[in-house]
């Protein structure tokens, strides 16, 4: 059974315990929910602790991964720059389009109701902050007092800058601290690894307390919020057949058809990585060079989610319309700040460990209660198919655009090679 089943199992099994206790025996059920919310609330302070150290680390090996990958020439720079521009775009549009789809199909009102009053505790509060504010804090006086107050827009642009500075140290010196910051990181998902091995247990109490003061709202909201994440993943994937019918000059038949194999080898896996064979055969049918293709792709796979930042946006931004927490200009200039920066530093995780290191920052930067994410993390693995399959896409149109506009394949010969590509 693997560990993304367990947790599902869990969830199910903590949400119907609390419906059927709620329901017929709420004795019981407020005895068992006095032991199961400090264990659930346990769980989640164990995964929390760990995430200040394991970003930055992340962030100061995925920049100088990506410097290192810049030295290796002009397609690298262009790869580079393009990744860091569709994240960008990617993350604004999920900041403009997620409000609109919970505005357009929002959250039954009972539902919402049920589960806001199930995560008082976790509701934030306070001064919403503005756009004033936010440039204000955007730079930190001390690295030290941002760490220990969760200030992650903060601590993401420091350790930008400190990336960039470990970048132009000789090569010794270099080394030393990227090898230190890996070692950090190592530590880190090793630690995390242990918690999640509770995280059946971690799961099932905090479900069990959400089934027992919700009752069957939970599973219309987890569906609802599946639905949302996972459209604006689709989006980021439907975006990249124009990209690759504008930037490569190929036709949008063509490219479903070179990138379709691709698609299915990440459907099967949920892994860039195990998709990286088939995209570059996806890649040489539509005319990318292997010396293109060659660079390209790994540095896309090492460094590159195209639906990360946007999903991991749209993950906050729901859980602050489940849990009531207003979010002003300020909150949201963070938000996608934090996301599309972040996402450079959640590479090589698994799944799980992915979804707590890169979302819980762009929700603490946002002034959103994290708790809601023990019982999302549980039903993370529909919403990461469609962020595999989008990853893969998007990697292929990118490699075609480029290979395209620094003198690839010909047209013709482009034309060729895909006409005679099977399928």
């Amino acid at each position: 059974m693997s560990q993304a089943f367990r947790i599902l199992t869990a969830l199910v099994a903590g949400l119907v315990l609390g419906i059927v206790l709620a329901k017929w025996g709420p004795g019981a059920g407020g005895w068992l929910l006095a032991f199961t919310k400090p264990v659930g609330g346990a769980w989640l302070h164990g995964l929390q602790m760990v995430i200040v150290p394991l970003v930055v680390a992340l962030l100061v090996i995925g920049i100088a991964a990506s410097a290192e990958a810049a030295r290796a020439g002009r397609i690298a720079v262009r790869a580079l720059i393009a990744f860091v521009v569709i994240l960008w775009v990617n993350t604004i549009m999920s900041a403009i389009v997620t409000p609109l789809l919970l505005n357009l199909f929002p959250l039954r009102a009972d539902w919402a109701a049920a589960l806001r009053a199930s995560l008082s505790s976790a509701k934030s509060g306070g001064q919403v902050p503005g756009l004033g504010q936010f440039f204000d804090s955007i730079v930190p006086t001390n690295i030290i007092a941002a760490a220990s107050s969760d200030a992650f827009l903060s601590l993401t642009v420091f350790a930008m800058v400190f990336a960039f500075a470990i970048t132009r140290l000789p090569a010794p010196s270099r080394k030393l601290l990227i090898d230190f910051f890996q070692a950090i990181a190592d530590a880190m998902v090793v630690i995390i690894g242990w918690v999640l091995v509770l995280a059946p247990l971690g799961v099932f109490c905090l479900a069990f307390g959400v089934g027992m003061e919700t009752g069957a709202a939970a599973f219309g909201a987890l569906a609802h919020y599946i639905a949302t994440v996972s459209t604006i993943g689709i989006l980021v994937l439907l975006s990249a057949y124009p990209i690759a019918a504008i930037g490569a000059r190929v036709g949008v038949g063509r490219f479903a058809r070179a990138v379709l194999p691709s698609q299915v080898v990440a459907l099967s896996t949920s892994s860039s990585l195990a998709s990286l064979p088939t995209m570059l055969r996806s890649s040489e049918a539509l005319g990318a060079p292997a010396s293109t293709s060659g660079i390209v792709l790994p540095i896309a796979v090492a460094v590159f989610r195209a639906t990360s930042p946007g999903m991991n946006l749209a993950v906050a931004l729901y859980v602050a319309h489940l849990t009531g927490t207003v979010i002003g200009p300020g909150q949201l200039a963070a938000g996608v700040a934090t996301a599309a920066i972040t996402t450079m530093g959640s590479v090589s995780l698994p799944g799980t460990i992915s979804f707590f290191a890169s979302v819980a920052p762009v929700s603490i930067a946002m002034g959103v209660p994290i708790e809601a994410l023990g019982l999302l993390v549980a039903v993370e693995t529909v919403p990461d198919l469609f962020r595999t399959v989008g990853n893969v896409t998007m990697d292929v149109a990118v490699t075609a655009t480029i290979a395209a506009r620094s003198g690839g394949a010909p047209q013709g010969e482009t034309d060729r090679m895909l006409e005679e590509t099977p399928g």
